[in-house]
């Protein structure tokens, strides 16, 4: 029980940071919209490519930190593990399950649901993803976790039990 309070809680950071990330204005998330949207915001002036890129390292290098972290201290210190099978496990469970939460609570309901996330000017450009484009990604991001939750497992074993 106390792991799914933890993925509740993970995925509730996830969504801060990005809400957070984002303030009050859509437009600083430019970079989380599909290219036909941004190519749309920078032809009516919106924004431009160079602001839009610096708003997306000023959020995405923090963004990770904090997640990566915030996932070793659960996995390391919460959870007391020790051993890398263990520790890769979790980690695995829990990047799979934000990337699921990302795809299907952000990606499809947050963003098809909100009127937040709709730019003016851009009203007519589809910037939800369709289920084929989410099933895609996140398919191909489940297979890329697999190989993040060894770095993840590495990374607690080496601070939590030869280090601390």
């Amino acid at each position: 029980m106390m792991i799914v309070l933890q993925l509740i809680l993970f995925c509730g950071l996830f969504t801060l940071l990005v809400k957070f990330g984002v303030g009050n204005n859509a437009l600083n998330g430019l970079y989380f919209y599909p290219k036909p949207v941004q190519e749309r915001a920078f032809a009516i002036g919106l924004t431009d490519r160079e602001s839009m890129a610096k708003k997306r390292k000023r959020f995405m290098i923090p963004f990770f930190l904090v997640l990566t972290i915030s996932l070793l201290l659960v996995i390391g210190l919460w959870n007391g593990v020790r051993t890398f099978g263990k520790a890769y496990l979790q980690a695995l469970l829990f990047l799979e399950v934000m990337n699921w939460y990302d795809g299907i609570v952000i990606d499809k309901i947050w963003v098809g649901f909100s009127k937040f996330w709709i730019l003016p000017g851009c009203e007519d450009v589809p910037y939800v993803q369709t289920w084929k484009e989410v099933l895609k990604k996140r398919g191909l991001l489940t297979v890329i976790w697999i190989a993040g939750a060894a770095v993840v497992a590495g990374l607690v074993v080496l601070i939590f039990e030869i280090i601390i």
